[in-house]
């Protein structure tokens, strides 16, 4: 039996590379590492230390007809309760053995809320958010603050507050969640615990602005009150009537003659902690990106991976190798280190696309390169 690594070349195969020559005391040396578990740098190092990274993801697309389908069956046949929690559908990378992860690092589901439905309360150390696609009637529920959801709205949420959801509406409602749950899992980090069962009648009020968002949605003001950096938001909703203000006002500078866009036709926004203007949550960067009609982005790779959701418009994306159309709802992946550029279709709407990523992590680690990559 082995301990799951790659065995060593034995006596009998020819040497590659810088390989020491096989021979029978070579053999019963590899033998005796076997026994204590061991294994030599020397046959190894090509795959432990590659030239650059080589992600175990692949560069795949989920398309949003085929998954807002599936997930309303799911809503007639799947209840939501203690158990199964939420009625939550995660992307599988076909790369990743079977687990329920987008990337290495990063999870991504679509959830599906039937009206008069409540997920139930609970907490976790994974870091967490929401961002709405289509509709509204759902309000989900942090520490006791009502936070409305909304088509366009970024609801992020810090590790190990207690949060659920109630729909309000008479329709179902979805949205996509994101989660560092693969890297909390594999970094042997997690916690969970059940909250209560049922809210309170006020905590299941619907106001149109939260707690969080009376106190913090303030653009350039802070609290006095509250001068103590945090290190995940205290905003709970970053609402899209001024994400699309910023975008838009970024693209009409740019045609005034004003450096204002990170290329020709290509703005963008990332939603940052108003504490400390860094990123809204510790391991993950979210982002919107807007792209004027028949304009393409920089071409790019970066160490990390990302998830995309196209919010508005179309257009088509290369991935690596990899080269799809895209339209409204479509998620996809890039994975580390492979290419990436969008173009916008040609007609007269901007392509608007979602970003997620787990580049906190890596700038954390002192390990994160960019690089913009000719044609």
């Amino acid at each position: 039996m082995t301990n799951g690594a790659t065995l060593p070349a034995q006596p009998h195969d020819p040497a590659p590379p810088r390989q020491p020559e096989p021979s029978p005391a070579l053999g019963a040396l590899y033998r005796d590492f076997e026994r204590e578990n061991l294994n030599p740098l020397w046959t190894q190092i090509g795959d432990l230390m590659p030239m650059h990274p080589q992600s175990k993801a692949s560069a795949h697309i989920w398309r949003w007809n085929k998954l807002l389908p599936l997930a309303r069956e799911a809503g007639r046949l799947v209840p939501v309760g203690r158990g199964g929690e939420r009625r939550a559908i995660a992307l599988a990378n076909p790369s990743l053995g079977g687990r329920p992860y987008a990337t290495p690092t990063l999870w991504a589901a679509i959830q599906y809320l039937m009206p008069g439905e409540n997920a139930p309360e609970h907490r976790h150390t994974q870091h967490a958010f929401r961002f709405v696609l289509e509709g509204e009637g759902v309000w989900t529920v942090v520490n006791g603050d009502a936070v409305r959801m909304s088509r366009g709205d970024f609801l992020p949420q810090g590790g190990w507050n207690w949060h659920s959801h109630h729909n309000a509406a008479t329709e179902p409602m979805s949205w996509i969640d994101g989660l560092d749950i693969p890297f909390a899992y594999y970094s042997e980090s997690a916690f969970f615990e059940f909250g209560r069962d049922a809210l309170s009648k006020e905590e299941c009020s619907t106001p149109a602005l939260s707690r969080s968002e009376r106190l913090w949605a303030h653009p350039g003001l802070r609290p006095v009150a509250q001068l103590q950096d945090l290190p995940t938001s205290p905003l709970l909703a970053y609402r899209w009537v001024d994400t699309d203000r910023a975008l838009n006002e970024q693209l009409a500078l740019e045609a005034e003659g004003y450096a204002a866009t990170l290329s020709p036709g290509h703005a963008a926004v990332r939603y940052t902690n108003p504490t400390n203007s860094r990123d809204v949550l510790p391991s993950i960067r979210c982002e919107m990106h807007r792209l004027r009609p028949g304009t393409s982005s920089t071409p790019r790779r970066e160490v990390g991976s990302s998830v995309y959701q196209v919010f508005n418009g179309s257009g088509s994306v290369i991935v690596g190798e990899q080269h799809w159309k895209v339209e409204h709802g479509d998620l996809f992946v890039v994975p580390s280190w492979q290419t990436f550029s969008a173009t916008s279709g040609a007609g007269t709407t901007a392509m608007d696309l979602f970003r997620f990523s787990d580049t906190p992590i890596f700038e954390a680690l002192h390990a994160w390169r960019g690089q913009d990559v000719s044609a």
